[in-house]
């Protein structure tokens, strides 16, 4: 038996399914999951099974009756201690003191692969998050999309899914046209020109710093070019520089991509064409008013939405159709993932009948929308960027925290709850800061590792039968946890699940260091000494490879 504990029982819970019917003592049923979870309460066992509670109606039995059949195909030995049924219709599992034991060697050997799995059978998923137009810096904003994107990519990666982390380049249309002439106007204004700034146009103080930085470096006199050339030219540079910036940005953060997608090539390579092509031959396409309108409430939409403009200019929609149109027919991605903001709430519904008018089907779509974050310190929130006056920027932050206290805290909720970034907390070196306690505990068991070499002491042939006490085994139970933690958060895009599971982990490390001495130097206990060794040392690489799955560093000392 595996440390993937739940799947394993699921099947052990299935074939004792089968042994019944074969037997005649329960009739056939359609059945594609034995519905395992872990109890609340672990007077129910280590693992149950809710199977013949979903069988009842189907059996037209009772689904304690149902129970009892099935356990009794079920032996209470080996792995298990007990397997037994409990009312109103649970299957229940406690596992031995045995196989716990076994556990500890089993994720020593498997290492930084522990939690990791092959469930997605290389299937390819793309993810795609922050996307912000680059026409400004970053804020905080962005951040906790960034950092769940990359979190997810990784616990995918882990679950054995093929992975593409992607970010979507708004380099055309009109908001990238109206970058071009802020920047120009910036730049003549730097030269004593009165150029006031375009309608609606980009006033932030970046504008004049960043035509400040293309001066000093160009390669052209802007001045001596026609104004329509002059803006193309440094609004090319001036886009190139700010992805440039975001990109350093979120390197910082610890957040990096697979690939960045240009929405000109859209146009360029002729996907944007088939796609209008596409959805026109479908018949969701109408002109009207001027413009060409998706014909979405053909589809059971409240409403049909534009596609291209009277004025002749394509809609952010129309892009994002043959953008999905490129990941599902042109990449052949089975699963894409968009991270999107909480203010696309109303984009969620369209995108995913326009795929569905692309002929893919709309359930391969999942959008995850990040609610808003406020930040507080000293008890007070915090509104005022201290270099702009107006945002927080993800390199202040990282400034102000440290990359590990952005990545933890921007995890450590749901994405579609809002959330309060404490920073006073973030900062603070006790076992208040989640982050400090949950690396705290892998510097601990670094140390003791350490303490213990310099001793001589050789723990690799450790006796771990003597593993008994109940904080042992309760650390035990933790570790085998991340398996099946990993898959259900690739299933279910629920990375929020890791920081909480980790604090667990940590706290079940701390609970045990205080009850058992490892290194004990009493003569006698020598034996017990190398297999707490041996516990230590898997603790440390679960805590690791949760950490690692987080984006965070694992540190040895502290």
């Amino acid at each position: 038996m595996t440390t993937d504990l739940r799947n394993d029982v699921t099947e052990i819970v299935l074939a004792g399914l089968r042994e019944a019917q074969a037997q005649g003592n329960l009739p056939e049923a359609e059945v594609d999951d034995a519905v395992v979870e872990r109890p609340n309460n672990p007077e129910h066992g280590y693992l149950s099974s809710t199977l013949p509670l979903k069988l009842a109606r189907q059996m037209r039995m009772n689904p304690m009756a149902i129970a009892e059949q099935i356990a009794e195909q079920i032996p209470s030995r080996g792995a298990f201690e007990r397997v037994w049924a409990a009312r109103p219709g649970f299957i229940n599992f406690s596992m031995g003191a045995t196989w716990f034991q076994d556990q500890v060697a089993a994720v020593i050997a498997q290492g930084d692969r522990f939690g990791h799995s092959d469930v997605g059978a290389q299937r390819k998923v793309q993810v795609e998050f922050v996307s912000v137009n680059p026409t400004g810096p970053l804020h905080v904003g962005h951040a906790r999309g960034a950092v769940i994107g990359s979190a997810l990519a990784k616990i995918l990666d882990a679950a054995g899914y093929d992975v593409q982390r992607e970010y979507y380049v708004n380099d055309a249309g009109n908001q990238i046209k109206l970058f071009h002439r802020s920047l120009y106007a910036r730049y003549l204004q730097l030269h004593g020109r009165d150029e006031p700034l375009p309608e609606d146009g980009y006033q932030g103080e970046y504008m004049s710093d960043l035509a400040s930085a293309i001066d000093d470096g160009r390669d052209e006199d802007y001045l001596a070019l026609a104004p329509e050339d002059a803006v193309i030219g440094i609004g090319k540079i001036g886009v190139k520089r700010m992805i440039d910036s975001i990109r350093e940005d979120l390197n910082r953060l610890g957040v990096e991509y697979d690939l960045w997608f240009s929405e000109q090539s859209l146009f360029d390579s002729g996907r944007y064409v088939r796609a209008m092509q596409i959805i026109g031959e479908g018949g969701y396409i109408e002109e009207r008013d001027g413009a060409v309108w998706f014909a979405s409430t053909a589809l059971g939409e409240d409403k049909d939405n534009v596609l291209v403009k009277s004025d002749g200019s394509h809609t952010y929609f129309a892009s994002d159709i043959a953008y999905h149109h490129d990941k599902f027919e042109g990449r052949g991605f089975e699963r894409v993932v968009n991270i999107w903001g909480a203010d696309h709430q109303g984009h969620v519904s369209r995108m995913k009948t326009a795929v569905q008018a692309l002929g893919f089907d709309p359930d391969y779509l999942t959008m995850v929308l990040c609610q808003m974050v406020s930040f507080k310190q000293g008890g007070e929130l915090v509104r005022a960027s201290k270099r702009s006056g107006n945002i927080i920027t993800i390199s202040e932050l990282v400034d102000e925290v440290g990359v590990d206290a952005c990545r933890f805290f921007f995890l450590s909720r749901a994405a579609e709850t809002q959330m309060e970034f404490d920073l006073e907390l973030a900062k603070r070196e006790s076992s208040d800061n989640p982050v400090y306690y949950v690396q705290y505990a892998h510097a601990r068991i670094a140390g003791i590792l350490t303490k213990a070499a310099e001793q001589g002491i050789d723990h690799s042939q450790a006796d771990l039968s003597l593993l008994i006490h109940e904080a042992e085994l309760d650390l035990i139970r933790k570790m085998t946890v991340l398996p099946e933690l990993v898959e259900m958060m690739a299933e279910n895009l629920e990375p929020h699940h890791l920081p909480h599971y980790a604090q667990e982990l940590a706290g079940a490390f701390h609970w045990f260091y205080q009850q058992c001495r490892v290194v004990s130097g009493i003569e006698g206990e020598e034996a017990l000494t190398r297999a707490r060794l041996k516990l230590c040392e898997a603790a440390k690489t679960v805590l690791a490879n949760c950490l690692d799955l987080m984006g965070m560093s694992a540190p040895e000392q502290m």
